[in-house]
């Protein structure tokens, strides 16, 4: 199961708005006979991947899969009828697949008289596959806040100054980042200060859409000139449902309620995942941020530590809705990596921490 959880991180960034899944089958010996992993949404399951590569050895074995086989017809047929005409005799699955459209697959393997275990590695596969199954279980995209800063918090200088904090290796890490992502999100303040393009910059995953670029712009004050708007990738506009917008604007601008602050975040998570966005990467600036982790929307946190430190100018997060010691907002440690003279450090709110996984 831990081969097949692996095979299915080669599909993040390209599977979307679909599941990344793996697939690990057995020969009736215990020997490795296929592998597979989903890897464009519209191309083969995993299943059918591995199936393939064993041939005549699946009958009889195990299939290993990461999220339970779909029992529907969609682009593709059923993988629980696909696992049946091969014969496999035991399939293995680590978690259960939460969309009503798509599940069932273990219960009609079971009917057919194929032995099924569930639970495996769960917490592991869920782990690989969070995106995807906060967008089916919570009805809105994962979120996940990045940023760059001195080991003292400070993403810019008290001038205002912030290119380069962080080194070459680490904002190539952040391209690789935004390529997994459906939308990156930057608010008006960044795109006034940085003018920055949102795009990632490395080679494209085998996704059925670019990168949406998304400008949380609440009074549409995004300039004409920026490169937002450039082209190179799609851009939404999210504007108050009060605001003036500009003709230039007009083509981007999604008008969503406004709120005390600005616009109305759930709103918006809503509106993206109406689009098919699963992950949103929230980029800056940190007033954005400390609104999204005020409204207890932040899924995942990756942080890039520089080890410099400034003393003064702009912190990394901007008012969070903690005002005292009591209401902080507790995170846990999910990784902790070099990337160059760097630190790359991936936490996860505190509440949200899996389980121990089953072990097989």
């Amino acid at each position: 199961m831990r081969r097949a959880i692996a095979l299915a991180a080669r599909g993040l960034g390209g599977t979307s708005p679909n599941p990344v899944v793996g697939c690990v089958i057995l020969d009736r010996s215990g020997e490795v006979a296929g592998e597979g992993f989903h890897a464009y949404a519209g191309g083969p399951h995993a299943e059918v991947v591995a199936l393939r590569e064993a041939g005549e050895r699946a009958r009889g074995g195990t299939a290993y899969v990461t999220l339970e086989p779909c029992n529907h017809t969609g682009r593709t047929g059923p993988c629980s009828a696909a696992l049946l005409e091969a014969g496999v005799a035991r399939v293995v699955v680590a978690v259960s697949d939460p969309n009503p459209k798509a599940a069932g697959g273990a219960a009609v393997l079971r009917e057919h008289g194929v032995v099924v275990d569930e639970g495996v590695l769960t917490a592991e596969a869920e782990e690989v596959n969070a995106a995807w199954l906060t967008s089916v279980r919570a009805g809105r995209p994962y979120v996940t806040w990045k940023f760059a800063a001195t080991v003292d918090g400070r993403s810019a200088a008290e001038d205002g100054t912030s290119q380069w904090i962080t080194s070459p290796e680490a904002r190539a890490d952040v391209h690789r980042l935004r390529a997994e992502s459906d939308a990156v999100v930057a608010g008006i303040g960044t795109v006034l200060a940085d003018d920055p393009r949102l795009t990632a910059r490395v080679p494209a995953p085998l996704r059925e859409a670019p990168v949406l670029r998304v400008v949380v712009d609440s009074d549409a004050r995004t300039p004409a000139a920026a490169r937002v708007l450039d082209g190179e990738a799609p851009t939404l506009v999210a504007v108050a449902e009060d605001a003036a917008v500009p003709a230039h604007l007009s083509p981007h601008a999604v008008r969503l309620p406004r709120v005390p602050g600005g616009i109305d975040l759930r709103a918006l998570l809503a509106e993206l995942h109406g689009r098919q966005v699963v992950s949103v990467l929230i980029e800056g600036g940190p007033l954005l941020a400390g609104s999204f982790l005020r409204e207890g929307l932040v899924d995942r946190v990756v942080g890039y530590l520089a080890p410099a430190l400034l003393g003064a100018g702009t912190a990394a997060l901007g008012p969070a809705g903690a005002s005292t010691i009591t209401e902080i907002h507790r995170l846990e440690f999910a990784g902790v990596t070099p990337v160059g003279p760097d630190l790359r450090l991936v936490l996860r709110p505190k509440s949200s921490a899996p389980q121990s996984p089953k072990e097989s």
